[in-house]
């Protein structure tokens, strides 16, 4: 008598569940991740009395963003996306007690420092994205993973403006050095966040893919395998360099911009105000328009996506390069074409890199690209500081819209299309 095979697990209802958690989780860590951007430079500038070192907090941002990938990598091949996500959000959390103990203390590196570990709960927030997809229709993979990527637009563009209110809540109410408010909001956000995943992202997308393209005993990858794909699929690699070319410019215009407003103001008291204000169109940019941008990536495919955010990228440059420190509406607009060319460069990267690859594979290739992506942007950072410091801040615009149009050549060789991965 034959026995009975076991029921095919219901795809589309795990997807939907597994996108409806994402998008919470992901107004939570926007949240959080959104208070970081906002207060880092200001943050490193006063305790460092310079603007030199200023850059050092986001570029230390996305850098821990990018090494967090390697045991985050083995974590998820392991345990999932569910296990992958929950360590990021962790990680953040123990980055807040750092920079807390540095701002307590006095001691600059020690503040420093901790924001390497804050960038884990960026890479937790940029994974997601790739959750969103693992469990999505080949037609529709641009579509769900954009609806992720604009889920953070929620707590992204609002968390900037949080900053600023929990820096007013905690001084009225507990008094202490600056800062200190909106880093313990970040840390209560991201355990939340930690919480929510670990309790009910289950099933694992991941891990469900696998098993219904009959990958569940593949051998464990790490990123150096994602390195070796990308070398051998040119698919591969041109979405590892967009995404890098996208998150490069993005940080290097972004990491100043708040020390270029702060220098045309003559309250301080309203600078975090007023940047958390211009962050949050930025973020709005990077974020809100993201839905319409996977549409248009699962209709005419990525290549032509990519080739719209690098023309988004240089505008960008070019009008915030051009406003002086007190001409908010320009830098403003400048961030908001900034965020749209980011947005763009990043729902088409990852959805061409998502199909470009098995179940198996995705973990490591995806880790590889994200960590290319820190990499690249934490050089920006740095270099950010020195550049707008003695040549100014429309130079380092120039810089970045320089880099730009040397890496979109790269985006549009005619390279073959990897069928999509089931």
């Amino acid at each position: 008598m034959a026995t009975a095979r076991e029921a095919p697990p219901d795809t589309a209802a795990i997807q939907r569940r597994t996108l409806r958690l994402l998008f919470c989780t992901q107004i939570l860590g926007g949240l959080a991740v959104g208070i970081g951007i906002a207060f880092g430079a200001l943050l490193v500038e006063e305790m460092t009395g310079s603007g030199t070192f200023a850059g050092l907090a986001q570029s230390l941002f996305v850098g821990g963003s990018a090494l967090v990938v390697v045991p985050a990598v083995r974590i998820t091949e392991r345990f999932g996306r569910r296990g992958g996500l929950v360590f990021g959000y962790t990680g953040a959390v123990a980055g807040t007690a750092v920079v807390l103990a540095g701002i307590t203390l006095d001691t600059a590196a020690l503040a420093i420092g901790g924001y390497f570990l804050l960038g884990s709960a960026s890479y937790a927030g940029l994974q997601s994205r790739y959750a969103g997809a693992d469990l999505a229709p080949a037609d529709k993979r641009g579509t769900h993973l954009s609806t992720i990527v604009w889920a953070a637009t929620i707590g992204s563009v609002t968390g900037p403006s949080l900053a600023a209110l929990a820096e007013r809540g905690w001084k009225g109410w507990l008094g202490g050095p600056d800062y200190i408010g909106p880093t313990v909001a970040m840390g209560v956000l991201c355990l939340v966040t930690a919480t929510v995943l670990f309790a009910f992202l289950r099933p694992d997308p991941l891990l469900t893919a696998r098993a219904l393209s009959g990958e569940t005993h593949a051998p464990r990858r790490s990123v150096a395998d994602g390195l070796r794909t990308a070398r051998a699929d040119p698919t591969v690699r041109t979405a590892v360099i967009a995404a890098a070319l996208g998150h490069f410019v993005m940080v290097g215009v972004m990491a100043m911009t708040a020390l270029h407003v702060k220098h045309g103001m003559d309250d301080p008291a309203e600078v975090l105000t007023v940047v958390g204000f211009i962050l949050g169109l930025h973020i709005g940019g990077m974020y809100a328009f993201a839905p319409i941008i996977g549409r248009l990536v699962d209709r005419r495919g990525p290549r032509p996506v990519l080739a719209a955010g690098a023309a988004l990228l240089v505008a960008a440059c070019a009008v915030a390069g051009t406003a002086s420190a007190g001409s908010h509406v320009q830098i403003s607009a400048g961030l908001v074409l900034l965020g749209l060319g980011w947005s763009a460069m990043t729902v088409a990267s990852a959805s061409m890199l998502t199909g470009a690859v098995t179940p198996a594979r995705r973990p490591s290739t995806q880790g590889f690209s994200d960590m290319v992506m820190g990499l690249s942007a934490m050089g920006a950072g740095i270099a950010a500081g020195p550049i707008t410091e003695y040549l100014g801040y429309g130079m380092l615009n120039l810089c970045c819209a320089v880099v730009t149009l040397a890496g979109a050549p790269l985006l549009l060789r005619g390279q073959r299309e990897a069928a999509p991965a089931s």
